[in-house]
């Protein structure tokens, strides 16, 4: 990457370039897209939003009301022609692609489907911006787990090897290498001047935030519990993971975006965004954390299953790269992270109104970073 010395300089959003910006994110009813779509609309961006409807109720999506203000499509991703029909209608400049099957348990029930929707999905987006002029930023969402995972104590590189033991991490190490050959086929940093587009994909993993609903997640397998006064079971208390709060990830993907949109192929990459080494702790760690918390009699235990899936007992990405280049990294130490997320469901579950509060905790983290 040709980046001069100035871009090794922290970087720090910029708030007035998303006023007006015509963004197009795909699963926006998601976790990550709804807190995306609401963030992006409070810096005044036109934002369209392509996605099934949200899973499961409650969901974050319907919670923090994120469909004001926002023209919102429902659609999947596997059915191309509407999903390029979308994009051709909105004429974005700034693509996010976040529409994803995202659950590893999940995958091991249904690899067909996983299959489909990560890696034929992730084809037919990009194959859509194809035959779309004015596309100038695309970043496509994958996950830490798309490295080929050794179980060493180091950090992951942009450089290693795409992997996956289960079929959701394999999906996202092939959805990986088709963002690579559309990248070099018809998005090359050579013909930049004829296409326009410059393509990145971002790493990341084990997020917490509130509003997370998803079955055979930690927080929100935990959360549930305990609104129910039930005792929490975990699967796995050793397995050690990089935890880290929903707004420091997406920060880092908004601040990738400014770049990729200014200055094109030079940002074109894969990144990763993980945490500090303080805030990679093992589950039963994480848990007791959570517990004093939330208090209210709150407990869990480790439950034996009969048959274990296969899980990675420790994972660890280098986010290097972003820190020297974007100059990003984590706000959040692990006890803020749980808190912020402890907050969230506390006013939910008060029945507070959770758009203000949504966004209340955003204007907060923009505050944490002196935006």
């Amino acid at each position: 990457m040709a980046i001069g010395q100035s871009s090794m300089e922290a970087m720090v959003m910029d708030k007035s370039f998303w006023a007006n910006k015509r963004v197009f994110i795909t699963g926006h009813t998601g976790f990550k897209g709804s807190w995306l779509t609401t963030w992006l609309k409070l810096l005044g961006a036109s934002v369209t939003g392509f996605s099934l409807p949200p899973q499961g109720h409650p969901n974050l999506f319907e919670a923090a009301k994120v469909a004001e203000g926002i023209h919102s499509i429902e659609g999947d991703i596997l059915h191309y022609q509407d999903l390029a029909t979308a994009i051709q209608n909105d004429q974005p400049e700034i693509i996010f692609h976040l529409a994803a099957q995202s659950l590893v348990h999940y995958s091991y029930h249904n690899p067909i489907e996983t299959y489909q929707v990560n890696v034929i999905g992730t084809a037919n987006l990009l194959e859509a911006v194809r035959h779309v002029p004015g596309v100038k930023g695309v970043l496509v969402i994958t996950s830490d787990k798309c490295y080929e995972n050794r179980e060493w104590v180091w950090g992951y590189r942009e450089t290693d090897a795409m992997g996956g033991f289960d079929p959701y991490s394999s999906s996202k190490g092939c959805a990986e290498l088709v963002v690579s050959a559309y990248r070099r086929s018809f998005f090359n940093a050579a013909h930049y001047e004829t296409h326009g587009v410059a393509l990145a994909s971002a790493r990341a993993g084990n997020v917490i935030g509130g509003g997370d609903w998803a079955s055979d997640r930690l927080i929100p397998d935990l959360i549930r519990s305990f609104v129910q006064n039930e005792e929490g079971k975990i699967r796995n208390p050793a397995a050690c993971r990089p935890w880290q709060n929903i707004l420091d990830i997406l920060y880092g993907y908004i601040l990738l975006m400014e770049q990729l949109y200014r200055k094109g192929p030079e940002f074109g990459e894969a990144w990763n965004f993980g945490p500090t080494e303080e805030n990679v702790k093992p589950v039963s760690v994480i848990a007791d954390k959570l517990l004093s918390l939330w208090q209210e009699d709150a407990k869990w235990s480790a439950v034996e299953v009969g048959k274990k899936l296969h899980e990675a007992i420790c994972l660890r990405l280098d986010s290097n790269k972003s820190r020297m280049l974007l100059g990003w990294q984590s706000q959040m130490n692990i006890d803020h992270v749980l808190s912020h997320a402890v907050e969230w469901y506390k006013n939910f579950y008060r029945l507070a109104d959770m758009s203000e509060f949504t966004q209340k905790q955003i204007i907060e983290y923009g505050m944490l970073r002196n935006l």
